[in-house]
Order: C-alpha cells, then structure tokens, then sequence
C-alpha cells in the first residue's frame, strides 16, 4: 500500500478529535517568514521578466486525442508556466515536473485539481455534506480528499466553495454549503483546516482554494455567469463572512469570480482583490482567474481588447491567469510601453512563488510524486478507496423530508418494486465535479439495496421513465459528453412494466429527480420541479394504490408541492458519492436513523424564489393566521416554505424543553449562555440538531427576522436527555450600520432555538 495511504489511516483516525474543536490555524513563525521571503528575494533577482510571467500562467494540457507534449513540455522548461490543472496521475505529473527541473532556475509546477467532494473516494455533494450540519464529517472529507489527491501528486484543489445562494435556479448550488452564512462560514473554515492541516507541505495535505470571490452566488435570476447589484452593507453582513472565515482558517488561495459586481468584473476590481481581500483582510495568498476571466472583460464591455484586459487584470491584482495565454502574450509589452510597473509583475510573482515555498516544493519538487518505483500498481486499484467513511458522512447527509403513518423504514421481507431512472444508475448518484473517481466504483441504489437487504426481499426493478423527454435539454446535458442515456421505448411502455412490477409488490421505491448534468455549472434551470416525464411515472404509480417512497436525487432545492402531498415518504438524498447506494439503503431500511437537516429553503414553485429564512422584516408582515390582503404575500399560493431551513426528520421523535439563559442582560464583551434540554421522546436511539437563532427586533436598521448562530448536533438514546447551551457574545450580535462600522446596538434581543428554523421555543434578553 502506498506510503500516504497507511499515513491516511492514521490521520482519519483522528478525525474525529480533531473536527470536533478545531484548533487555531498555526501561524509561520516570524524565523520561517523572514527565510521564505529573503529566498524569494534571491530567486527573483535572478529572475528574467519572461520567468517572472510564466510564474502567473496557470496551465491546463490540451485536450483531445493528440495533444502538442513536446510543444507543452517546452513551455514548462523554457520558464513560461507556473502551474498545471486537470492533470491527475502520477506519470503525468512526473513527465511535467521533470520539464520545469530543465528549465534555467529549476522553479518547480504546483500541480491542482478540482478535488470538490473527493478524489478518488467521491463523498456527497457539498449541499450534501451541508445537510449533515457535522463539521467531524466535514473534516473526515476533506482530510481524505487530501490524503487521496496529495497521493495522486497533486498540491492544490479548488475548494471550499463558499458563494451565499438563496436562488435554487442558479446549478452549483450544489457546490456550495446553502443560504446562510453562519453555517457555510464554520463549514468552508473546517474545509479550509482539513485540507492544509498546520502545514501543508506535510504528506497527505493539500492547498485550499476559496471561491468564487466575490457574490457568484447571488447572480440575477439564478442564471450562471450573469451581474450582482448588492449594496455594500449586505455584502459585508450576509455574503462576505464565508470567504474572510476561510481566509482566517489559511486558505492559500482565492479563485476571482466570473461575474461583475455592481457593474465591475470581479476580475478587474481592485476594491475586491486589494482594499477588502489584501488591506482588510490580511490576505497572503494567491489570487487565481477562473477558466479564461481576463480575456472575458472584453465582453463584460469593460476592456477594448486582449491587452487591455492583462492591464486591468494585473493592476485589479489577479496573480495567476488560469487558461488563456493572454499574461504570456500581453505583460511584456504593457510593461515596456509603461501602462504596468515592474511592481505589479513582482508582486503577483511573489504570491506565487511563497504559495510553492509553503508547499515545500522549493526543497523537493517531487514531494508528492515521487518516483516512479513507488506509482501505485493500478491507479483506480479498489484498495485506494475509503468506503466506510465515505458511507458515513453519506449516511448522515441524508433529509427525511416526509414519512406519513410511519411509511419508513421499510421492512427486510415481501416485495419492493424499485423504479425510476435513477434507480439504477451509478454516475448520477456519484455527483457532479467528482474528481478522479469512477463510475463502476460507485454504488447505485439497486445494488446497495441488494447489499443491505441481501435475500430477505424480492425487488422488482423497472426504469419507468428517461430522466427527461426534452430533446433540446438532452441535446444540451450531453453537448460535452454523452451523460444522459436514453431509452428507446415508448412512454407508455416503460410507465406499464413500472405499474406491473408495482402491482406485484408491498411498496414502491422510486428513485427521481435530476441529472447529474442539470445540476452543474452552466446547469440553471428557470423551473426547479422533477421532470414533467418523471411527475407522470410518480402519478402511474400513486394510481396502484401501493405505498410510495420516494427517493429524491438532486443538487438543487426543488419544488415538491404534489409530492409531498401523494407520496407516503420522502427522502432526500441529493448526490451522494461512491458510497450513496448504500448510505439511502441504509436509511430506508431504519439500519440508520436519519438525521440531516436542510441547509437550504424548499420553495412550493419557482415563483416564490428567492425564498429564505433571514429576510428582513416588512412593514407589512404577512400573517398565516390572518391572511390580510394588504401584505406581503402571494395571493395564487400558500406562503412560506415547503420545508424551511433547517427542517429534516427522524424515525424517532425529539422534545425540546423551554429556553434558559443564565442572565436577563449581558454587558458589552460579556458572554451570555442560552440552554434547553433535549430529550429522545420515541422509542429508537437517533441523532438531531439543535439549531439557535437571534433576531434584534428594533435597530437602527432592519435586522433578519432570524440569523443563526449556533447549532449542536446530538445523539440520543430512547427516552435520554441532554442539556445543550449555546454561548452568545457581541461578536454574534454585531452587524454593519449605515455608516458602515461594525457595531453591536444596545437592546432587547430574541433567541430562539428548536429543530429547525421554524419550529422554536423563544425567549429574549437586553444587551446593556
């Protein structure tokens, strides 16, 4: 086995301990800074312009049959490439690291990825892993991300995504951790820590990469690559804080986002990549453009050409140019013709430089490649694989969004008809941006039921369904590569033999929802229901009259309004990895007790979006109870949320007691401790998460009618109790005024705590 693999072992061991209360983020002593930056200094003395350029092309190898190694190899050995992606093998990584050992100072690659949710051990999605509300199983992820990549040679991923999304239009939602930002904030810094350790140049780590910086999330109509308009007061209260907590916790880099903000290209924008990221924030790192940004603020109209846009680009303060040739082809000349100093060329070849010295690459360049020798024998060998761990943060990512008259767990005996088409498929379920695994390694439901159940039950499959019958969105999911497979049969063929295999069973498990494809990058949809061909399957077999569990695949919230009303249960599952046949088996036959909560708002229909539990208050509120006219609601629907945030069920019942705090008042910098017991009311052993929430209810300006700032997740035995508290200080309290100063406001504050955002005890305090 491979030396970073036995290494592997032990650090997932330790997992556990080490999630649970992650440490500071270890700084570089002030000895380590100042040999890092005079070794700089020495190289880039040495150093042409031309070397000082490659530094900042960050490079992928041609795609194709036939792409140009000896012309790629030269470029490297020439000095005219400072790092490498998308190449994801060994051999490969060796063939390019050997070519930069011939250049003229023998400045090593780094070698990066998008390593989103797993290298070669492809866990849930990120909304997924959100779900679990676990930051153990965050870390358990990302520290076997690293293991796994860095095994594969490779120092960088592209991750934690961290983009605030309240529109489940836009298709990476799936990427990212959900609508708020306390929880994506504590998940991407857990992220951040897993992947880098203290020292990233330790065996088994890798460099983090936050993105997409900054807003990408909140783009207009949930459409990819479109503007923001935000003001910056909710920049900085509401989207900000996930990327500073992931530059806290030490992320090495920033990826720049592709959309403008407030009408300038982030890429462009010097406000963004020095005032905020650099001045404010204290960052060191890396800047890297997303895939061909520069050559892009051409058409974001402002840059009249290629070069144009090198300058904009440079002086904004983007290092690394990911993709284009344009830093190769444009910094030379704008440097000689004086529109860009010598300075800015230095400064962004510094941060590059100081990112390959922390990765040890400087002492030697082959630290995660090794030598040939010692390649693993076979790359996708399935002893390279962390399955338990992958099952288990599966296990616990998935929601029980509905379970009428106990429908769930199903029993280990009679007939299961299993239908749909994603029933049986294994690359859908392993999710999207799923690094280097593979498909035949992946579980799908049919087969981890058979694994579960074993010969206890009968299980009747049938398709039932194409995951679509649009030929123009087939034509599209597959532009790039053939993803969605489709049946030739007719409709009404298919739909018979599902409602023959349903007659002749107990139950029906069906497996719906999207396409691995549908919910991806340049994936938005303008409508978030299942497939029309899908909600025809659905209600075929609804019509048997046999009890129906539906098993949702998605990366998106979707709109389930006459799901939730006709199925018999409902689980959600998103896309969840290598081990995801196993994990739903698990939970529909109660060998888990779920316990995920939804890190997102679940619509009725796309009309309502955006859709999300800490708006601000109107003042005209509009009352369930006394639904007036004049306020603000829908009046062609039901207002509020199918399933708020935070909401998910258990095959047990919890009893949350009244709310304590140990003091009415809490002084400026005091702390005060807000309590409830939890008990396990059912008869089954299970796991919730307890969620606190604050509300100032009179400020100078309008505060969120909820903001979480706490959550706990706990085990509980049948009939056991458990006291949770919850420490609530300034810094919980404080937000951004009209003159744009972060302030903590005397007054009466509102907590609230319970299960979900919805469902609370209430009580309140003075901050004096």
């Amino acid at each position: 086995m491979n030396r970073l693999y036995i290494l592997g072992a032990l650090l997932v061991s330790l997992a556990g301990a080490l999630a649970a209360a992650p440490a500071a983020v270890a700084q570089p002593s002030p000895d380590f800074i100042a040999k890092r930056e005079a070794f700089i200094d020495r190289l880039m003395k040495r150093m042409t312009v031309q070397e000082k350029i490659g530094q900042l092309r960050l490079r992928s190898v041609e795609a194709g049959p036939h792409p140009d190694m000896i012309g790629f190899e030269k470029e490297i050995s020439d000095g005219r490439v400072g790092g490498i992606f998308n190449t994801v093998v060994r051999p490969g990584i060796r063939v390019l690291q050997d070519a930069a050992m011939r250049s003229r100072l023998k400045i090593p690659l780094f070698f990066s990825f998008d390593v989103i949710h797993g290298q070669r051990t492809i866990f849930p999605v990120d909304i997924g892993v959100a779900s679990s509300w676990d930051l153990n199983a965050v870390h358990t992820m990302g520290r076997i991300s690293a293991i796994e990549a860095s095994a594969d040679g490779l120092n960088l991923t592209y991750s934690p995504m961290v983009d605030i999304s309240r529109d489940p239009r836009w298709g990476r939602n799936s990427e990212g951790f959900g609508e708020d930002t306390y929880l994506t904030s504590k998940m991407g810094a857990a992220l951040v820590k897993a992947y880098q350790g203290d020292d990233p140049s330790q065996p088994g780590h890798i460099m983090a990469t936050v993105k997409h910086f900054a807003l990408y999330g909140a783009i207009e109509g949930g459409r990819d690559y479109n503007t923001v308009d935000m003001s910056e007061r909710r920049m900085y209260d509401d989207y900000f804080p996930p990327y500073k907590a992931a530059v806290d916790a030490g992320a090495a880099a920033v990826m720049i986002a592709l959309n403008s903000v407030n009408g300038e290209p982030a890429t462009s924008d010097k406000w963004l990549l020095q005032d905020v990221l650099r001045k404010e924030w204290g960052f060191k790192g890396i800047t890297i453009s997303d895939h061909g940004a520069i050559l892009e603020l051409i058409k974001h109209g402002v840059a009249a050409d290629g070069q144009d846009a090198a300058r904009k680009a440079i002086l904004a303060g983007t290092d690394m140019s990911m993709s284009d040739t344009i830093y190769d082809t444009n910094l030379a000349p704008l440097l000689k013709s004086g529109k860009i100093g010598m300075a800015d060329i230095d400064r962004a070849c510094r941060d590059v430089l100081r990112v390959k010295y922390d990765l040890g690459l400087f002492k030697d360049p082959f630290r995660d490649i090794g030598a040939a020798a010692d390649d693993p024998p076979d790359t996708f060998a399935e002893s390279r694989l962390h399955r338990p761990e992958a099952r288990k943060v599966a296990d616990e990512s998935l929601v029980l969004l509905t379970n009428k008259n106990h429908a769930l767990p199903l029993k280990k005996a009679g007939t299961i008809a299993l239908i749909g088409p994603l029933a049986d498929d294994q690359a859908d379920v392993m999710g999207n941006w799923a690094g280097a695994g593979r498909v035949h390694q992946t579980v799908s439901l049919r087969q981890g039921i058979r694994n579960v159940a074993g010969d206890k039950v009968r299980v009747l499959y049938a398709k039932g369904a194409n995951i679509t019958d649009n030929p123009e969105v087939v034509a599209y999911l597959n532009h790039y590569s053939h993803d969605v497979h489709i049946d030739p049969r007719s409709e009404a063929d298919m739909v018979k033999e599902a409602v023959d295999a349903a007659r002749q069973a107990d139950v029906i498990v069906a497996a719906v929802g999207e396409s691995v494809g549908m919910a991806h990058e340049a994936s938005s949809r303008s409508d978030i229901v299942i497939p029309p061909l899908q909600e025809r399957l659905l209600e075929a077999l609804k019509a048997t009259g046999k009890p129906l569990v539906v098993v949702l695949m998605n990366g998106r919230p979707l709109a389930l309004t006459w799901e939730a009303e006709n199925a018999d249960a409902m689980l959600e599952t998103w896309f969840s990895g290598t081990e995801g046949g196993n994990a739903i088996a698990d939970v529909l036959f109660g060998d888990v007790n779920p316990s995920g909560k939804l890190p997102m708002t679940f619509p009725r229909a796309v009309g309502q979006v955006p859709l999300y539990y800490n708006h601000l208050p109107t003042g005209r509120p509009f009352d369930p109870a006394h639904p007036d006219k004049y306020t603000s609601r829908y009046f062609d629907i039901t207002n509020g949320p199918l399933f708020p945030f935070g909401y998910g069920l258990s095959y047990t019942t919890f009893g949350v007691s009244d709310v304590k705090l140990s003091a009415p008042t809490m002084k400026a910098g005091g702390t005060l401790q807000a309590s409830v017991t939890v008990t396990n009311t059912g008869d089954r052993a299970g796991a919730t998460v307890v969620q606190l929430y604050l509300n100032q209810p009179m400020a100078s300006v309008s505060r969120p009618v909820k903001m979480l700032r706490g959550f706990s997740r706990v085990d509980l035995k049948p009939g056991e109790s458990r006291v949770v508290s919850f420490p609530i200080t300034d810094d919980d309290l404080a937000f951004y005024n009209q003159q744009m100063k972060r302030v903590v406001e005397p007054g009466k504050f509102n907590v609230y705590i319970g299960l979900d955002s919805d469902t609370v005890k209430a009580t309140s305090f003075n901050r004096l």
